[in-house]
């Protein structure tokens, strides 16, 4: 297998059931947060914008804040052009945040467990990711804005 043929992704928790695969060029950042809450901001600032956030799995228990350190996690996604806004965000929550090189033969296509948030969903290393729907979440974020 070449560099070539694999495709560089970021496997974002988004929520306990809900992991986001994505391209690593659609980020423009992985931003860590102060918090005192245990719940994400609505909006955060990454160089000097204000960025909406967008929070998957507020209802569903998984940890967002890292309570011994007081602080969060959010990516800062790349917005598309004419869209609404430049940048938003998505909180994650939980452990499994990493960056993986995926290649056509060591995913399974799995239709059948497509979120509403998503497009497409596959099977990696026994652990089902994702492909949410971005320009979906784009618009519904410059429309709340």
């Amino acid at each position: 297998m070449t560099d070539s043929a694999k495709k560089r992704c970021v496997l974002i928790p988004c929520s306990s059931t809900e992991t986001w695969a994505v391209p690593q060029n659609c980020l423009g950042e992985i931003v860590t947060v102060q918090a005192d809450s245990d719940q994400p901001p609505s909006t955060v600032t990454w160089r000097d914008h204000t960025v909406p956030v967008v929070d998957v799995g507020a209802t569903d228990g998984a940890p967002w804040r890292d309570a011994s350190r007081g602080t969060g996690l959010v990516a800062v996604f790349l917005g598309l052009k004419g869209e609404g806004c430049a940048y938003w965000a998505v909180a994650v929550r939980g452990g499994r945040l990493q960056v993986v090189d995926l290649s056509a033969e060591a995913v399974n296509d799995v239709p059948e467990q497509v979120s509403e948030h998503s497009t497409a969903a596959f099977d990696f290393d026994g652990v089902v990711y994702q492909v949410p729907d971005l320009e979906g979440f784009q618009k519904q974020v410059a429309v709340s804005a």
